[in-house]
């Protein structure tokens, strides 16, 4: 009988051994775009502070395709164990799953928000030889000329565009949206004269405002940027809780365990006050993420917010799913 009692705790013990901790291995960041833009930049860069802290590598794959469908859809059928998660943007997580008749996923169902990395805000800027220098004189001229002012952005129902047609309806200017493919594909035509201005990301076109060659009109933030002190906010010129910007969050598939989620967000606390991390994100001209952001529910919080003006102007521009 003794024997028998002895040779049956190993099978008894079994469920009650410790699960593994977490990390053991690898980690895997999956983004879903192509490598040298921001979510890639901002995944290098926390990546590399993840594996300091937690001792295992942080490994950046790029799967790209579909508007950010692809990788997306990875890491939404990987296993939730804390070792594959998403670089999400608004293209990945709000626009495209608006705009596709029949998403193979639900981001706000199948993926679980860790916390926000940074958000890059947008600016209207304009080329040169135009006579404007502020948001109120956009409006103006653009009622003036029959033909409008051409602005371009990323692509029809991107996060460029949805933005751009909200500040229409708020103020009745005249802007004639140009869509391109993508946001750089913008600066040639503008700086050839053959495009007026283009609504973008701040860092993508900080240079060409510095040196002349292009005047970014408004930053769509909630306080002016340090890299262009001299350049008033949208809300200080007039346009209310006007705020839009590029997010580049971190998430986990739906069912990810709550201490993985912990730890991550632990992690992500301790990158936000770290002063090298600081320094590479005002470089990207990127704001950090606040208390609240770095928190499932405030994440959480944020994404609807996303979603319901992102909703407003889909409806606004009369798109329709596809």
């Amino acid at each position: 009988m003794q024997r028998r009692s002895l040779l049956a705790l190993p099978f008894l013990a079994a469920p009650a051994r410790a699960q593994e901790a977490w990390p053991s291995r690898p980690i895997r960041f999956i983004v879903p775009f192509a490598a040298g833009g921001n979510t890639d930049a901002m995944a290098r860069l926390f990546g590399a502070f993840i594996t300091r802290r937690l001792g295992q590598p942080v490994v950046v794959e790029n799967r790209t395709g579909a508007a950010g469908a692809i990788g997306s859809e990875a890491v939404v059928r990987s296993r939730a164990d804390g070792y594959t998660l998403l670089l999400g943007s608004p293209g990945s997580i709000i626009n495209g799953p608006l705009l596709t008749a029949q998403p193979r996923f639900d981001p706000f169902a199948d993926l679980t928000p860790v916390a926000m990395l940074g958000q890059v805000p947008l600016v209207i800027i304009i080329r040169a030889g135009l006579p404007i220098r502020t948001l109120a004189e956009l409006v103006r001229y653009s009622r003036e000329h029959p033909g409008g002012v051409s602005i371009g952005t990323s692509g029809i129902g991107g996060a460029h565009h949805l933005p751009l047609e909200l500040f229409k309806a708020a103020t009745g200017a005249n802007l004639v949206h140009v869509p391109f493919r993508g946001g750089g594909a913008t600066l040639p035509d503008l700086l050839a004269g053959n495009l007026d201005g283009t609504l973008i990301e701040l860092s993508t076109v900080l240079d060409l405002h510095r040196d002349g060659r292009a005047r970014i009109l408004g930053v769509a933030a909630p306080a002016r940027s340090a890299l262009v002190p001299d350049v008033a906010t949208f809300i200080e010129q007039g346009q209310a809780g006007f705020v839009a910007g590029s997010f580049v969050a971190l998430f986990a598939p739906a069912g990810t365990p709550e201490p993985v989620l912990a730890t991550l967000q632990r992690v992500m606390a301790e990158a936000m006050a770290d002063p090298e991390v600081q320094t590479r994100m005002r470089g990207f001209g990127a704001d950090l993420a606040t208390p609240a952001e770095l928190t499932t529910p405030g994440m959480q919080a944020y994404l609807r917010g996303e979603r319901e003006k992102a909703q407003r102007a889909i409806g606004i521009a009369g798109l329709k799913p596809e």
